[in-house]
């Protein structure tokens, strides 16, 4: 007898694990691809109290947008909400909002200083976690959120597998993200605003470096990003039925649901 045939059958190589980018690698920033998730922390902690200026300089017409539209994919009262990557609690308030008294909405991030700036205006459970290990139980929630920061997780599709997870059956994922439109018009009409008008509005009004730096990195994350049809795929790859996406420029929606 053979030593393999003594041994028993030889163990079949382990299936590599594939991985959904979020964007293509920003090296110049952070150098090698296992320093970005510490890079993009940091960063985000330094410019925590600044991350506002952009919506106030706006009128907080994003407020209302991401409130309108959590209506839109059917979010109502007495529902039990978790928004991803709360930031300052934009997407969180609006949800409060629509689930009234009866609902309650939780919120994760990893960015400690960005949960202290959430804390703020926002009254609910936040805890301090990444997308793609959610520490809640499974089936806990009939809504996820995420509004513009899919560009900063490390895997989309694992990502997308845990709001699979969290949802109960039957529940709705929301996610708002920058959009480039593919035409070269409208490539260079949005790299006008993200890359020089909104960087240095920011600048003018913070004096923040930090602030100044976090929206460029914004614009290069935007502009090397998954495309809306790669994470619709993805989205149905981790079990999700067919969803929606809608493009209202300069950003995209996303709906999906649990069967």
């Amino acid at each position: 007898m053979s030593s393999a045939e003594e041994d028993g059958p030889a163990a079949s190589p382990a299936t590599p694990k594939e991985v959904v980018a979020p964007h293509a690698p920003l090296d110049r920033y952070y150098g090698e691809e296992a320093r970005r998730h510490r890079y993009v922390v940091d960063l985000f902690n330094r410019s925590a109290p600044h991350y506002d200026t952009i919506e106030r300089i706006f009128g907080n017409v994003g407020l209302w947008y991401r409130r309108f539209s959590l209506r839109r994919a059917g979010m109502s009262r007495g529902m039990r909400v978790l928004d991803v990557a709360i930031g300052t609690a934009a997407v969180a308030r609006g949800a409060q909002r629509l689930v009234g008294a009866e609902g309650r909405v939780f919120g994760i991030d990893p960015s400690i200083g960005m949960i202290r700036e959430a804390r703020r205006v926002f009254h609910g459970p936040v805890v301090r976690g990444i997308a793609t290990e959610l520490p809640f139980a499974s089936e806990s929630f009939d809504f996820v959120t995420m509004g513009i920061a899919l560009r900063h997780v490390a895997d989309v599709k694992a990502a997308f597998g845990e709001y699979h997870r969290v949802l109960k059956p039957g529940g709705t994922l929301w996610i708002l993200e920058a959009h480039v439109p593919p035409s070269g018009l409208g490539h260079l009409y949005t790299r006008f605003w993200w890359s020089w008008v909104i960087p240095g509005l920011t600048w003018l009004f913070t004096r923040s470096s930090d602030a100044k730096l976090l929206m460029d990195y914004y614009w290069d994350t935007i502009d090397q990003a998954a495309s809306p049809q790669t994470l619709k795929d993805t989205l149905q790859s981790v079990g999700f039925a067919p969803p929606r996406y809608t493009v209202a420029h300069p950003v995209c929606e996303y709906v999906a649901w649990k069967p």
